[in-house]
């Protein structure tokens, strides 16, 4: 017997922000939306990763009616600070951006609720379900699980950068653009005794460092770890030295006490931009567009304001039967694309130094240490790097509406 079909304007595959984002605000504007997502609801309500939301999308979110819980638990942070050869250098990035801060609030936080509003609002998900394929061949598209078939109008795929959506896309329109970075980091995340108070990246002689807030008792760490690394010659005690030694904690000083590590893991860096997002009735948003490094802590925002340019953009076909501003969806999101690959890429540089012996690492500390003076001035160099870090000004939703005649 075949699979039951049921028709939708939209279907969504995957349930991480972005999906969640888009299908909130379009069922809430009334167009017929369905969510699909491979991974039991458990684990996804538990997979801890971002963290980091900045203003922009802090203030869509609140527009949207998605913020209730973040702004009333989440935590602000309008500062990071640079440590290099023993100073720290400290730029208080909300002040020269006119307000740009972060909240910190963990990824799996905002995940619950927003799948919390969407079932609230009568929204349709289903979990434990993942897409076996998407199938354009017909007149409309079809998604295609084990036991059942949605008919959409439009498909976006928000499943990560193996995106099932992204693979059903014409051969000739499947290329992306990568690099690979010739480091990784070695993740943490950690039980401290106290809350981390701001961000801090180490630039050291033996690596890169960094130190973000996540929760009043736990924190990540990142290392700075050859490329290809292997996990297994990473023990407890080698990871706890070398936190200490890079980052330079002084518990004593007013520096969170490292605990328990709770989870510990490898991260291949790697940069990529999909050539195209767009292919007919298939879209593409987040990770499945693009992949980005945590420098900068821009994944997860630039996954929600993918969405919410393509929320507007749907909305606006259809409800209102324009095309244009939907099919300009692929060209404004590579520019903001590849503007945050800039930008992460840059703050990677800024961060980690070229191999060489002793001499050279000094010098290239002391160069790093110059630049990052002048980020943390007053002036223009500063206040254009603060209004990026903190994600100043608004999200793209599309061209403002022709005024009335």
């Amino acid at each position: 017997m075949s699979a039951p079909r049921r028709r939708v304007q939209v279907a969504v595959v995957g349930a991480g922000p972005a999906g969640l984002v888009l299908a909130n605000v379009l069922h809430r504007a009334g167009i017929p939306v369905e969510v699909r997502e491979r991974l039991g609801r458990a684990e996804l309500e538990q997979q801890a990763r971002a963290g980091l939301i900045e203003h922009r999308v802090v203030e869509y979110l609140r527009e949207q009616g998605l913020a209730d819980r973040l702004l009333a638990e989440g935590g602000r942070h309008e500062w990071c600070e640079f440590t290099v050869a023993g100073e720290r250098i400290h730029i208080p990035y909300g002040a020269r951006s006119g307000g740009a801060g972060h909240w910190v609030y963990p990824q799996q936080l905002l995940v619950r609720d927003l799948i919390a509003a969407y079932e609230k609002a009568g929204g349709a998900i289903r979990f434990d379900c993942p897409v076996l394929d998407v199938d354009t061949s017909g007149p409309v598209a079809l998604v295609r699980c084990e036991d059942d078939v949605l008919e959409a109008g439009h498909v976006v795929g928000c499943d990560g950068p193996r995106s099932t959506v992204a693979r059903a896309f014409p051969a000739g329109l499947d290329g992306a653009l990568e690099r690979r970075y010739p480091y990784d980091w070695l993740t943490v995340l950690a039980e401290v005794d106290r809350p981390v108070e701001g961000i801090r990246y180490a630039l050291h002689e033996a690596g890169f460092a960094g130190m973000m807030p996540r929760t009043s008792r736990l924190a990540r760490f990142y290392l700075q770890v050859p490329a290809d690394a292997d996990l297994a010659e990473w023990p407890e005690p080698r990871i706890r030295a070398q936190l200490a030694l890079r980052l330079g904690l002084r518990p004593e000083s007013g520096d969170p006490d490292v605990g328990a590590l709770t989870e510990v893991g490898m991260l291949r860096l790697r940069g990529r931009v999909r050539d195209h997002v767009q292919a007919g009735p298939l879209l593409l948003a987040g990770d499945a567009a693009h992949v980005l490094t945590p420098s900068g802590a821009k994944g997860l925002n630039l996954a929600v304001a993918d969405v919410a340019d393509l929320a507007d953009s749907l909305l606006r076909y259809h409800r209102d039967g324009d095309t244009q501003t939907l099919a300009g969806y692929q060209a404004r999101r590579h520019e903001a694309a590849w503007t945050t690959q800039e930008f992460s890429d840059r703050l990677l540089d800024l961060m980690h130094l070229p191999p060489g012996d002793a001499a050279e690492s000094a010098f290239g500390l002391r160069l790093r240490r110059e630049r990052l003076a002048r980020l943390a001035a007053p002036g223009p160099e500063g206040g254009t790097f603060a209004r990026a870090y903190g994600g100043a000004g608004r999200l793209h939703t599309g061209p403002a509406p022709a005024a009335a005649p």
